[in-house]
């Protein structure tokens, strides 16, 4: 098992490759994903048990999904940093031909991409009927899914929510980036989401929350508390309470980073705040 120091030693890599991927192309979406390094890291290198021959079929193995696509950029460096394809096609992202689209999708047979995703609101639905079927073949690995807090603001999530409570979905940990930004300003602006919690509780879920979501021992710790809940007739809600942009100072604290590249002097600012760590591609 990776000790504390490995795993911020991992996300701070990532938060390199986050920032020169988004920089290399003038594109790409580094809030969120920035927001999201830690979860993931500790997801792949901590929690999931899967198999690094990668397979569509994903048998005997736990499943995640990334409802919330435009968060590419850590979602790419941490499949590849966990041995799913070479760190070096890293360089490649956004640009013609690649495997790795600015939202991910299948056609290109990326390993660890199992749904094209950016179309927000589905993710849920996949996740639920890939739990399903796991149930179905008696499969007892877990599934994953992570969803943005702008997407909650989608009819279909609210429509899977009920059905996975209702089904008794047990086998599923949906986490929500609750970071309370979205790509025109604050969720309470563009469309307030209420009490997410008491929403949930409502829909029949089991809701833990964390509201130190960029602190990798309280991620481990609701992950580990979260899989100790699965196969009691509910599904699983996480709300992580994120900061857009974490772990570059100019980024935090603002939607604005949403969907923006840095320029090149905001390169160098942003990198010299995260030091090498693993190696850059």
């Amino acid at each position: 098992m990776p000790t504390t120091k490995q795993l911020q030693d991992f996300a701070q890599q990532v938060r390199r490759d986050i920032i020169r991927m988004v920089h290399a192309v003038q594109s790409g979406h580094p809030g969120g994903s920035l927001g999201c390094n830690e979860f993931l890291t500790v997801l792949y290198q901590d929690i999931m048990d899967y198999n690094s021959n990668f397979s569509m079929d994903g048998k005997n193995e736990d499943l995640f999904f990334l409802s919330n696509g435009h968060i590419s950029p850590v979602f790419y460096s941490v499949l590849a940093r966990s041995g799913f394809f070479p760190v070096s096609e890293l360089a490649t992202f956004r640009k013609l031909n690649t495997r790795l689209q600015g939202h991910p999708t299948t056609h290109e047979g990326l390993p660890g991409v199992r749904i094209a995703s950016g179309s927000l609101g589905q993710g849920m639905s996949v996740a639920i009927g890939a739990a399903q079927a796991k149930k179905l073949n008696g499969d007892s690995k877990l599934v994953y899914c992570l969803h943005g807090d702008g997407e909650l603001q989608e009819g279909q999530i609210w429509e899977s929510m009920m059905y996975a409570a209702g089904k008794k979905v047990d086998n599923l940990i949906a986490t929500v980036d609750y970071n309370k930004k979205q790509i025109d300003g604050s969720t309470n602006e563009v469309m307030p989401l209420g009490d997410l919690r008491a929403k949930f509780e409502a829909f029949g879920w089991v809701v833990l929350e964390v509201i130190k979501g960029n602190d990798i021992e309280s991620i481990k710790a609701s992950l580990m508390e979260a899989k100790s809940l699965t196969g009691k007739g509910k599904p699983i809600c996480i709300l992580l309470h994120t900061e857009m942009g974490n772990g570059v100072d100019f980024m935090m604290n603002t939607h604005a980073w949403h969907g923006k590249a840095p320029g090149d002097a905001q390169l160098e600012s942003a990198l010299a705040q995260n030091p090498e760590t693993l190696g850059d591609y």
